[in-house]
Parts: structure tokens; C-alpha cells; sequence
């Protein structure tokens, strides 16, 4: 059973490798599983815990979605699959009724001082002093669309969607802090909702995503997320969400979310 609705993080820590998720990481094609935002926020931060080397820092995420997720009760086990001085290959996977529902794969690469030949060709998003605030995540059920607080630049449209948002909801309760990379990472997968080129309606189509990629070339920060998306829907029911992710300081890496496309079943 899902928290209260009064909690002030999308998850409670159990303790251990045991957590709950609140109302605030409902998902929104079902009001029984999480959504796989705050999802992938909360392993990013398992995988940060998991043997830190303040030499590395995480470069690469690849989520598979493997199921449903189910609110409630769960564990998150993470393993070094393959160690190294200078790279490692790390693994977590979220639990729940007796299967796993997410695995991610991540690398951690060995930091150097390379500001000598600092170079970025991702064009910046429009600053976040110069956006308007815009409420079309709204058209989403469930509680993690509630916590979102959304602003969109010039250009922003269905299919091509340039947004900041940001949410006041901590990660975990009791006060246990998340980095800048898991509160911006934990937002990540809501590119798939900014620049939706399809309206979630019942007759119309639904488009969930069944992985989440994420490239990490400079290590972010503050607290709004910016998402500089592109939506590509084939004629097969497969699509693509590709997004330039900024902070704050401009373009820090990249995600994909490769989609299927089908019809939303009509109620019985």
C-alpha cells in the first residue's frame, strides 16, 4: 500500500536496501505502479552509494523497463559487474512481487582534468529567467505529474518540447539528501510527457516507454531540470523520445526512450 498522501518525498527508506514509494511516484498509465521517474532517480542514488569512489562519477545509465512497476514495497540490489581502476560496470535492479521490474546498467569512469580541451556543440536551452510557467503536464494522471512545477521556452510544442521543471518533493524521507544528479535524473523520464506528440485520451493511443538511456557528459547541478525534446512516432508502433538535458549552467548529456505505440483499449 502506497504512503500517505501528506509525505514530502516520493519514497520512504525501510532501511537497508527496503523502500516504499509514496502517492508521489504514481505513475500515470496506472494508478497501481510507479512512475519511472523518480524511479531512476532513487537507483541512480543506490548506485551512488554502492562502493564510492570519489575518483569516478557515474557517465552512463541504461534503464530496461522489464514489466509493470508496482507501488508499494521493494528493494533495490546493486552489483559491480565488472571492476576496474580507471571503469567500472556497475548493476541495480528494483524488486517487487517476486520479479525484477527495472534493471539499470551504469558505467563509472575515472575523473581528470581535461578543462584544458572543454568543448560542448549541444545548443543551450532558453535560459529559465526567460520562460513562462506552463501547466501541460496537467493533462497526465497521477501523483508524480502533481509534484511536477513546469515553465516552457519559445519553440515548445507537441513532438518538440522545450521545458524546465522542478520538483519540491525530496527523494527519500528523514532528511536523507540526494545529489544534484538524482534530483535531475529523477525527472529525466517526463521528456516522454513534455513534448507528447499524442493527447493520452481513451480512443486515441498510448505510447509508454520501455527503456531510458542516459548520457552524462558534465556532472550537473541545481534543481530545475531542463528537457530540449524531439518526438519521432514511425507507422509500426515504434517511437523515439530523444532529449537534450540542461541545468542551470546549459547542456549536461543526453536521454532516449525508445516507445510502443498502440491503441488506448476502449472501457468495458
Amino acid at each position: 500500500m502506497q504512503a500517505a498522501v501528506e509525505a514530502s518525498s516520493y519514497y520512504r527508506h525501510l532501511g537497508g536496501n527496503h523502500y516504499e514509494s509514496t502517492i508521489h511516484a504514481q505513475g500515470a498509465w496506472n494508478t497501481h505502479e510507479q512512475h519511472m521517474a523518480p524511479v531512476s532517480g532513487l537507483m541512480v542514488h543506490a548506485l551512488e552509494q554502492f562502493q564510492p569512489r570519489p575518483d569516478m562519477r557515474l557517465a552512463r545509465l541504461n534503464f530496461d523497463i522489464l514489466g509493470l512497476i508496482p507501488a508499494g514495497e521493494f528493494t533495490i540490489e546493486t552489483t559491480l559487474l565488472r571492476p576496474g581502476k580507471t571503469i567500472e560496470l556497475l548493476q541495480g535492479e528494483l524488486l517487487s512481487e517476486g520479479r525484477v521490474a527495472v534493471r539499470v546498467t551504469a558505467w563509472r569512469l575515472q575523473k581528470n582534468d581535461t578543462t584544458a580541451v572543454e568543448a560542448y556543440e549541444d545548443q543551450a536551452l532558453a535560459s529559465l529567467e526567460s520562460s513562462v510557467p506552463w501547466d501541460g503536464m496537467s493533462v497526465w494522471p497521477g501523483g508524480f505529474i502533481k509534484t511536477l512545477e513546469g515553465r516552457s521556452v519559445p519553440g515548445h510544442r507537441p513532438g518538440r518540447g522545450r521545458a524546465w521543471l522542478h520538483s519540491p518533493f525530496t527523494m527519500l524521507d528523514g532528511g536523507e539528501l540526494a545529489s544534484p544528479l538524482v534530483r535531475l535524473l529523477g525527472l529525466a523520464d517526463s521528456a516522454n510527457g513534455v513534448a507528447a506528440r499524442l493527447a493520452p485520451v481513451p480512443g486515441g493511443y498510448m505510447f509508454p516507454n520501455v527503456d531510458l538511456s542516459i548520457h552524462i557528459y558534465r556532472e550537473p547541478v541545481g534543481e530545475w531540470l531542463g528537457l530540449d525534446t524531439h518526438v519521432t512516432l514511425a507507422g509500426d508502433g515504434i517511437g523515439l523520445t530523444s532529449s537534450v538535458l540542461n541545468d542551470i549552467k546549459g547542456p549536461f548529456g543526453r536521454t532516449e526512450q525508445i516507445l510502443t505505440v498502440r491503441p488506448i483499449p476502449l472501457a468495458k
